[in-house]
């Protein structure tokens, strides 16, 4: 079946309420038709409604990046009826503390998967969508974590820590083949429910640009899509003027 969209195709994996979703947004205003990836389908809708909404286009997909099936199949349903990939943003977030006395293997395991295997098989799929055309942008969500392993952090940090090697990895290998790889390291709380719940005291900074805005964070992912091949960033921290580094 031939793909239906004339605009070319920027696909966000863990299109959440925050980050992702503005990641979505932005790159629908820039003219791009957005496949949002979330496991629950349903919680997608808002997102999808308000870039509808704004004059953009956009589709919702349900699905869980661990499983390597669900991946190919939706990836291979967005190229053959939406159209060609030539976005793919990373934003799978997986930020469960625990101190390492009390971890269990199941939970490790679980974070490893949402925060590095998902982004292993859905940037494989995505490099083998974009290879054959010479050209595409794959931009992978860091943390604090992906450089440092702070206390009670064991999971996240060994996670986040191989996905920022993962992103290394295929930058090294397919930017000579077209395609820029770039991992953005998110090194402060961000404006979320979650930020908002379980640290007050930090979200309280939020009045003095103390705290990242999703928006604002969406705008640097642009900016990498954007960057002439002659001067591709790799990686690019983004942090609030007070956070300590």
């Amino acid at each position: 079946m031939a793909a239906a969209s004339q605009r070319p195709v920027a696909v966000v994996v863990g299109a959440g309420d925050a980050t992702g979703g503005a990641i979505a947004r932005r790159f629908a205003r820039g003219g791009y038709t957005v496949c949002a990836l979330r496991r629950n389908a349903d919680q997608l809708q808002p997102l999808l409604e308000a870039i509808r909404a704004a004059g953009g286009e956009a589709h919702g997909f349900g699905c869980d990046a661990r499983k390597e099936e669900e991946v190919e199949a939706v990836f291979d349903d967005i190229e053959a009826r939406i159209g060609p990939i030539e976005v793919f943003a990373f934003n799978i977030g997986a930020n469960v503390p625990s101190s390492i006395l009390e971890e269990t293997a199941r939970k490790y395991y679980k974070v490893w998967e949402m925060a590095c295997f998902a982004g292993f098989l859905t940037a494989r799929k995505a490099a083998q969508c974009m290879v054959p055309r010479g050209k595409g942008t794959m931009l992978f969500t860091g943390a604090t974590a992906s450089l440092r392993g702070g206390a009670n952090f064991a999971a996240f940090a060994g996670a986040k820590a191989a996905l920022r090697a993962l992103a290394q990895s295929m930058a090294r290998e397919l930017g000579p083949r077209g395609i820029h790889v770039a991992h953005v390291v998110i090194d402060g709380g961000i404006d979320t429910a979650f930020i908002r719940d379980n640290f007050p005291e930090r979200y309280a900074l939020k009045d003095r640009d103390g705290i990242l805005n999703p928006e604002h964070i969406a705008e640097s992912y642009w900016m990498l899509h954007s960057q002439p091949r002659d001067a591709w960033t790799h990686e690019l921290d983004l942090r609030p003027w007070m956070e300590k580094f």
